[in-house]
């Protein structure tokens, strides 16, 4: 019985469920049983006091899961005037904060029965190493925090960027240099040569010193001495031989003002030009592929006298070549007397 103070449902293990509506149409049942609108599975039907206008309904009806049916039929006149439970019965949907971690089963909760995002990082103390295997999904970089700090250096640009065998001096321009980094010169073919010497001038400049012996395309890569490099995106350094004259200096022509054509020749030259003083008026000058040549009629001096120049013989990689030649010219002595 009640006491004051705790309604009936709430006392010991009795539990008041929601009256029925006897119906003519439903007849002796079933009816479902409710708490709170909620379905309630009685323990047994030895468990259920039902009052029937007014009277104590007990042994007369039968509970299948949720519903109760009676012995016999129940019409629209009838009145339910309570339910009640002896004992526990099992709710389809528990009330609120009213599963404790001691009613659940170990192991009953499975992966299926928890929703998708129902589990948030202040539930996750830790993972343990034998969890993180098979492929990891992939991480945003944004995600990342209190990573240390890191300046790469960088390579903007080069000078000269074409060089010979022997040793030469490549100034590098770039940013965030510290002294002294290290430079290696990468052949496109995987070989790898060091700097003979590097002068540190700004955090934006240094200058390496390389002997390089085999022809070819260099990629350029600093590094700093804490470990941060850079290597150029692409092979920025080209070592070449210069063209080579194979024409030696000096005179190349010594007669009248009807020049044949002369022939200069340069190894790996793919342009000629003259750079210093001019031949002499009347010729011409051709450039070609190897070589180039001068013919025609000077008409620039009438009497003996010698034309110098030079002629700058230039290769696919700008590399250039520098020769010194002259032409002098005779003429013979006309209207001369004769002895009687």
């Amino acid at each position: 019985m009640a006491y004051i103070g705790q309604n009936l449902d709430r006392f010991s293990n009795v539990e008041k469920l929601d009256a029925i509506t006897p119906a003519t149409a439903t007849g002796a049942g079933p009816y479902n049983l409710t708490k709170g609108s909620v379905a309630f599975t009685p323990s047994s039907a030895n468990t259920m006091v039902v009052s029937i206008d007014g009277v104590i309904q007990y042994g007369n009806f039968s509970v299948n899961g949720s519903t109760i049916t009676f012995d016999a039929a129940l019409s629209d006149s009838n009145t339910c005037d309570f339910i009640y439970h002896m004992g526990t019965g099992l709710l389809s949907t528990p009330v609120d904060n009213s599963v404790s971690t001691a009613k659940i089963v170990d192991s009953s909760v499975t992966t299926a029965k928890i929703n998708n995002s129902a589990v948030t990082d202040a539930k996750i103390d830790t993972v343990s190493a034998s969890k993180l295997t098979g492929a990891l999904p992939a991480i945003s970089g944004a995600n990342l925090t209190n990573l240390p700090a890191e300046t790469k250096p960088t390579i903007t640009s080069i000078s000269p960027s074409v060089i010979e065998n022997t040793q030469t001096a490549v100034t590098i321009t770039g940013t965030n240099f510290i002294s002294v980094p290290q430079v290696e010169a990468i052949n496109s073919t995987g070989a790898i040569t060091a700097a003979d010497s590097i002068t540190f001038t700004s955090a934006t400049q240094i200058v390496a010193t390389f002997t390089l012996p085999v022809d070819g395309t260099y990629f350029l890569r600093v590094e700093n001495n804490d470990g941060n490099a850079v290597r150029s995106g692409t092979a920025i350094l080209t070592v070449s031989d210069a063209p080579a004259w194979t024409t030696p200096a000096g005179s190349i022509y010594t007669g009248g003002s009807v020049v044949s054509t002369i022939t200069l020749s340069a190894t790996d030259a793919v342009s000629f030009a003259v750079t210093t003083g001019s031949i002499p008026t009347g010729l011409t000058f051709t450039s070609g592929v190897g070589s180039c040549t001068i013919s025609g009629t000077q008409t620039e001096f009438t009497a003996a006298a010698t034309k110098n120049f030079s002629i700058t013989a230039t290769d696919a990689e700008g590399q250039t070549a520098v020769r010194a030649f002259s032409m002098s010219f005779v003429f013979e002595m006309s209207g001369s007397g004769g002895f009687n």
